[in-house]
């Protein structure tokens, strides 16, 4: 059975995750960049929000990052750490915590930007709310959307195997995708002996 909404959906709130901003270039290793607009966006309700931001990362091993939304002024510290093959791996200082994370949530309400550990027992993942059923089409829907590639989804309920995909990786999702059919068949299962039990 599903818990009930006590808590926040982290994910219906704001994200910042830096690597991902780096990969979109909107942060640049060694660059101080100008201000840029940036724009959250649902799957559901479109924009959800737009803000301006600002960062420093053209020192060694510190910088800075800042956030502009609505009445929100917030400056986070960036701290670069050595990678194991060389090269540098950045990262947010938690305002809150002072650890390093690489991804910072202000989830609906919240008044800053923090890491997942602050928010603590006041948020959950939308997972969290799932209850079996919805958690087999949600796996289901992860497994299609990893294997369509330029397919049509209407045509494939489990897609074949793509060409740069090895077959131990392809099975592996074949056997997920399996269990993920009995569970929605035991449901089924278990609903149809309710409906017709009685």
């Amino acid at each position: 059975m599903s818990r009930p909404r006590e808590r926040v959906c982290l994910q219906d709130g704001l994200k910042l995750d830096l690597n991902r901003l780096a990969r979109k270039g909107f942060v640049r290793q060694g660059a101080n960049i100008g201000v840029r607009g940036i724009t959250w966006t649902h799957s559901y309700w479109g924009d959800v929000a737009t803000g301006m931001i600002s960062a420093d990362m053209s020192g060694k091993e510190e910088g800075w990052f800042r956030i502009q939304l609505g009445s929100l002024d917030q400056w986070i510290t960036l701290t670069a750490r050595p990678r194991h093959f060389g090269g540098q791996q950045w990262y947010f200082v938690c305002p809150v915590r002072n650890r390093l994370v690489s991804v910072l949530w202000k989830p609906n309400g919240a008044t800053r930007f923090c890491s997942r550990q602050t928010w603590g027992r006041q948020v959950a993942y939308q997972s969290q709310f799932n209850d079996p059923t919805n958690r087999a089409h949600a796996g289901k829907a992860r497994i299609k959307s990893k294997l369509i590639a330029d397919l049509d989804p209407d045509e494939w309920d489990f897609p074949p195997k793509p060409k740069w995909m090895r077959w131990a990786t392809y099975n592996a999702y074949s056997d997920r995708h399996d269990r993920y059919d009995d569970v929605l068949d035991c449901g089924l299962i278990a609903l149809a002996a309710k409906f017709y039990g009685k």
